[in-house]
Order: structure tokens, then C-alpha cells, then sequence
């Protein structure tokens, strides 16, 4: 047999080590836009009705376009990788997000610009968990929590700087701009992945259930649109009613079809594993609580609190700098507390966090507003990271694409009905009062945080079952290193 050359195995060690420093980063990014364009449009929408002649109420059909597509697109996720690869769906993703932000931008009607809406979902609805598929195939177990935890970091700040940066691009740029931002960072995100996304695919790629496909991508954009409409509009009317009867129909005969189907779309057989149902299953549970606060804290800041939109905006920043502080300290404090105690002590700390925000008035000073949401990105970050790694720790290699398709679902799901429900709970403590009044609107938000955070810390519950030894695979060699480079 021919000796093997070394200078071309140097080469390629080194091309791994540039895959493994470089991947973190492309995911991140990635992640980022998709988070980033589920929120920056709502402050937008004044000024595209304004631009496009349109009812702003109409125009709500921007944000929910893609909302609805992202939620009808992911289970196909996982199904697409297997078949053809990471590598070209992730490639393809970006480019038609980048591509349908173009579109968006360059809208001369509102039917333009909601139809570019619905594939800038459908792409990012497959950025997501493709991006996590190809970190979990790439690091091991080892090395995952600080992947993992590098990686999820967008998926705090973008809720919580969309809306101030929504405002900012629009006030100096114009609205055309939220979408034109896209463009180089998908241009870069497009270099950078082709010389650095891996390619893994299934040797056996899995038959597409397409029955169950249509069953739950109905049921998911029907009640996401659903859901949307009640945290945006206030829902209660017949129409709304209706959508979420015969979206509950839809998933209830998607789940009967789950049941006989020998390659169910969704692999629910995972949720046997312990660790992957602590995560999907008390994660959801969790997120009810925290979706709602990137919508409730403008409210609170605008019309409880008399700020204008900029001032707004800023108060929302130190939450997204007390996510980035935590990322140094999260991999050490699970290492050394264990996924079980972090996250039942954590979630409780995370409710805490939420509620303390029923006691900003008036008169509260900006400092002590600055430590609340401060300590809500703290409590958050340790959060998201403990729930995203601890899915994986017990995932065989052959059921990473499947176990990053439910759980991606599963959280999207999860963000819609946590938005919702905050608007729900809103509007149930207003009751008949006006949105005009600042008292009866801090009234009803102070009484929703409460209500909010104890759901949150509830929720702790759900972790108890876990045992203390569980994301030790991925906690206790995180310290080690995992003999391998930590991305950065």
C-alpha cells in the first residue's frame, strides 16, 4: 500500500481545525438573522404602511408570513439533510434567505413584500436546525456545551435588539434597510460556508412521510397564525377561535398518523431518552414564560412608563449583555453544579428574574432597571445553554438529524405559544380598561410578569426528574477540553 503523504494529512488537519474554529461562527450568524427578522419588522410596520399605502393592521400579514412558513417548514428539515446533505441545504437556505430579503426590500405593494416573506421563512426554518446538525456532527460530546453555548447567543440578543434596531434603521435609513442588512452578512455567511460547512448525510436516507408533513405543517401555520393574531391583535373573534379548533384537529390526527406510521416525520420515540424529554419537553415549558418578554417590555417601557421608541429600545440592551456575560461562565457552572441542579435552581432564578420586573414604576431608577434585565440575560443564557446541549447528550450519532428536527420544532412552537400567551395575559389583567391609561397599562403588565414568572419557575418542575449524573458526557468533558480545539 502506498505510504501516506504527510504534508496532504497536515493539510488536512488543518483544514479540520479551520472547519472547527470557522462552523461555530457561520451557525451563529445564521441564527442570528433568522432571529433577528422574526422581530425587527414590528417596529417597522408604520413606516412600510406609510411607504406602501397599506392599513398597518393589514401589514401584520409581514410578520405572521413568516412565522408561519418557518413553523411549516423545520419538521422537513432533518429529512432534507439526510437526503442531501448539510452542506447544500445549508448552502441553499442562506442563499434564498438572502436572496428573499432582496425581495423584500425591493417590495412596491404589500402583497410583494408578504409573498417574499413566506420563502425568507421557509429558509430560515431549515438555517436553523441544519446549522445545529452539522455542530453536533462536527464536535464531540466533549466539546459540545461550548459550541452549543457559542452558537445560541443569537437567539437571545436578536429578540431583544430587533425592535431597537427595527426603530433606529427606520428612523435614519428607512424601512427598506431592515432587509438590505441582510445582504452582506448572507453574502459573507455564503463564502465562509462553502469553503467550511461540512457535509454529513445519511447513508440510508429515511422515505419522507409526506402524509404527516402536510398534516403538521397545516396544523402548525394555522395555529401559529392563530397565535399570532392573539399576541398582536388581541384574538377572541370567531375566526381566531376556529383557527385554533381546526388547528388542534390537524395536529391530533398528525399525532394518530405518528402513531401507525412505521418513519414518522417527527421521531417521538426520543423522547424515551431522559435527557432529550427534560429538554424538549421542560424547555417548552419554560419558554411559555420567557417568549412573552421581548413583546411585554416595550409595552411597559412606552405606555406604562411615557419613554419614546429610542429610550425603549436601549433599556432592552443589557439584556443581551447579560446573555454575552454569562457565555464565559455557563460550561464552568455546569461542569461543576450538573444540568440537573443548574436547571432547577436556574429556572426558578429565571421566573425570579421576570416577576421583578412588576416592581418598574415611575420613579424607578434607570440603574435598578438596567440590573433587572441584566440579570434576566444571566439567567436566560445559563438557561437556553443548559436545555439546547443537555437535548444531545444521549443522542445516538444515526438520530442527530431527527433529534435536531423535534427540537427545533418543538422550540419554535413553544416561542409562538409563549408569545401569545403574554399578550393573553395582558389583555386578561387589562380587562376593560384602556391601552391609553399608563397606570392601568403598568397595572395589568406588573400583575403579567408576576403571573409569567411563576409560571416560569413552575416549570423547575419539570427538570427534577433528571438524574445528577445526566450531561455528564457533555459537561464533565467540556472542562477537559474534549481533547480536541474548542471553537471560540
Amino acid at each position: 500500500m502506498p505510504a501516506t503523504d504527510p504534508h496532504a494529512a497536515a493539510d488536512a488537519l488543518r483544514a479540520e481545525e479551520a472547519t472547527r474554529r470557522t462552523l461555530p461562527w457561520i451557525v451563529a450568524f445564521a441564527l442570528f438573522m433568522e432571529r433577528l427578522d422574526a422581530t425587527i419588522v414590528h417596529t417597522s410596520l408604520p413606516a412600510m404602511a406609510v411607504s406602501l399605502q397599506a392599513d398597518p393592521l393589514a401589514l401584520k400579514a409581514v410578520s405572521t408570513a413568516y412565522t408561519l412558513a418557518l413553523a411549516a417548514t423545520i419538521p422537513a428539515s432533518g429529512w432534507l439533510a439526510d437526503r442531501l446533505g448539510t452542506r447544500r441545504v445549508f448552502l441553499a437556505a442562506l442563499a434564498l434567505f438572502t436572496l428573499a430579503s432582496a425581495a423584500c426590500a425591493a417590495a412596491a405593494t404589500p402583497e410583494w413584500l408578504i409573498a417574499a416573506r413566506i420563502p425568507q421563512g421557509m429558509a430560515a426554518a431549515l438555517m436553523m436546525p441544519v446549522g445545529r446538525l452539522a455542530i453536533l456532527r462536527t464536535f464531540e460530546k466533549g466539546e459540545l456545551l461550548r459550541a452549543m453555548n457559542f452558537v445560541i447567543m443569537p437567539a437571545l440578543i436578536g429578540p431583544m435588539l430587533g425592535p431597537a434596531l427595527g426603530g433606529l434603521i427606520v428612523d435614519t435609513l428607512g424601512w427598506r434597510w431592515i432587509f438590505l442588512v441582510n445582504l452582506p452578512v448572507g453574502l459573507a455567511g455564503l463564502l465562509l460556508a462553502r469553503r467550511r460547512m461540512p457535509d454529513f448525510r445519511a447513508t440510508t436516507p429515511r422515505a419522507l412521510d409526506a402524509r404527516g408533513l402536510v398534516l403538521f405543517g397545516a396544523g402548525a401555520g394555522t395555529l401559529t397564525w392563530a397565535l399570532e393574531r392573539f399576541s398582536h391583535v388581541g384574538g377572541g373573534a370567531l375566526v381566531d377561535v376556529l383557527a385554533l379548533s381546526g388547528g388542534g384537529l390537524l395536529m391530533g390526527m398528525y399525532l394518530l398518523h405518528a402513531r401507525r406510521s412505521p418513519q414518522p416525520l417527527l421521531a417521538w420515540d426520543l423522547l424515551r431518552l431522559r435527557t432529550f424529554r427534560a429538554s424538549v419537553v421542560g424547555g417548552f415549558l419554560t419558554r411559555l414564560g420567557i417568549s412573552g418578554m421581548p413583546m411585554l417590555l416595550p409595552l411597559l417601557y412606552q405606555l406604562g412608563l411615557g419613554l419614546p421608541a429610542w429610550q425603549s429600545g436601549l433599556l432592552m440592551m443589557p439584556t443581551a449583555l447579560g446573555a454575552i456575560g454569562m457565555k464565559a461562565l455557563s460550561v464552568a457552572t455546569l461542569r461543576r453544579f450538573g444540568f440537573r441542579r443548574v436547571l432547577a435552581a436556574n429556572t426558578i432564578l429565571a421566573g425570579m428574574a421576570i416577576a421583578s420586573f412588576a416592581t418598574v414604576g415611575p420613579h424607578t431608577p434607570v440603574a435598578l432597571i438596567v440590573a433587572h434585565a441584566l440579570a434576566m440575560g444571566l439567567f436566560n443564557s445559563l438557561q437556553f445553554s443548559a436545555m439546547n446541549t443537555l437535548a444531545y447528550a444521549d443522542v445516538p450519532a444515526d438520530q442527530a438529524s431527527v433529534a435536531t428536527t423535534l427540537s427545533g420544532t418543538m422550540q419554535q412552537l413553544s416561542m409562538s405559544v409563549g408569545m401569545a400567551l403574554g399578550g393573553i395575559v395582558v389583555a386578561a389583567w387589562l380587562g376593560r380598561a384602556s391601552m391609553d391609561d399608563p397606570q392601568a397599562v403598568r397595572q395589568a403588565l406588573h400583575l403579567s410578569f408576576l403571573s409569567l414568572g411563576a409560571l416560569t419557575m413552575l416549570s423547575s418542575l419539570s427538570y427534577h426528574a433528571l438524574r445528577p449524573e445526566d450531561g455528564d458526557a457533555v459537561s464533565r468533558a467540556a472542562g477537559r477540553g474534549g481533547g480536541r480545539t474548542t471553537p471560540p
